[in-house]
């Protein structure tokens, strides 16, 4: 049988830190933590509150998991980051980035001073973390162009189209493709292509608001997202836009053919079903432009 001295030798020798923490939020009790990798030394955190030590808004938040397992009696998982923004005082040589930590979060059947408590095991998981942002930012990145890919235009469709239901924002889609690119990707080979796609990429990153969100659709097509634009802002960027394609994408020609954009802009209305909609409609301008001619622009 492990005695109780043993048991306290054991919980201190814990990696992760072990907090026992009050309904209203006071370090009852602090154990292990003894990764210094990882952890600052957590004993001097007895006997004060969340709220002493973490700014409001981040303290309501550990307040309500804690009033959550409570509740529930059953053990809560919960991802979260701490950082400079969040700790009170925190010293100069404090962690830079964010650390983010993985809190699982249990009643205990025992009262400490008339109140209820729970254990908050909280473990760093801040490489992890880093490494999920990374795997994620790769699945919606076109690896050619560095833009987002189709993937991330539905995902981030979807929230507009929900916003401009709910709220009435708007949020205009500029759809646009390359005339003559098959010309010259046949010819010169499709080593030429990639460097007209990726000058094309550029272009979208230096031109386009901090707001503003570009895509690789799809071979030769893009897409431009524009939250909060209506859609005369929207046809004055894009001709803006057309401009710069223009000007800068004069230099890729085969023949006396130079490559060129065919730009279809629509906005997200309230008659749309879903953004697919409005993907279908920003497509129509795009067929539009084609049949006028190429190299210009076309609202729908």
């Amino acid at each position: 049988m492990i005695n109780l001295e043993q048991m306290d030798l054991i919980l201190e020798a814990l990696p992760d830190p072990a907090f026992i923490l009050s309904h209203s939020g006071k370090y009852v009790a602090v154990f292990g933590g003894r990764d210094t990798r990882y952890y600052h030394d957590g004993t001097g955190l007895v006997g004060q509150y969340i709220s002493d030590l973490v700014k409001p808004e981040k303290a309501n938040w550990f307040l309500e998991q804690i009033a959550r397992a409570l509740e529930s009696r059953k053990l809560l998982v919960e991802e979260y980051e701490l950082s400079n923004k969040d700790v009170k005082g925190l010293a100069d040589d404090g962690p830079k980035d964010p650390i983010w930590f993985e809190g699982r979060i249990q009643a205990l059947s025992f009262l400490v001073d008339d109140e209820e408590v729970v254990l908050w095991v909280a473990s760093n998981i801040s490489e992890r973390h880093i490494l999920e942002d990374r795997l994620r930012e790769l699945s919606d990145t076109d690896q050619l162009t560095g833009l987002f890919n189709r993937r991330k235009l539905e995902h981030d469709l979807t929230l507009h189209y929900a916003s401009s239901a709910r709220y009435s924002v708007p949020t205009s889609i500029f759809m646009f493709d390359l005339d003559n690119f098959k010309k010259i990707n046949d010819t010169k080979g499709h080593h030429a292509g990639d460097e007209i796609i990726q000058a094309v990429a550029n272009i979208c990153r230096s031109a386009i608001r901090k707001t503003d969100t570009a895509y690789r659709f799809g071979g030769d097509e893009f897409v431009v997202a524009l939250p909060s634009t209506g859609r005369e802002q929207a046809m004055q960027f894009a001709k803006r836009l057309h401009d710069r394609f223009r000007k800068e994408l004069s230099r890729f020609s085969v023949e006396g053919t130079v490559v060129t954009v065919s730009i279809g802009v629509t906005i997200i209305t309230p008659e749309d079903r879903s953004y697919e909609d409005t993907l279908k409609r920003a497509d129509r301008a795009l067929y539009e432009v084609k049949s006028m001619g190429k190299d210009r622009i076309f609202s729908a």
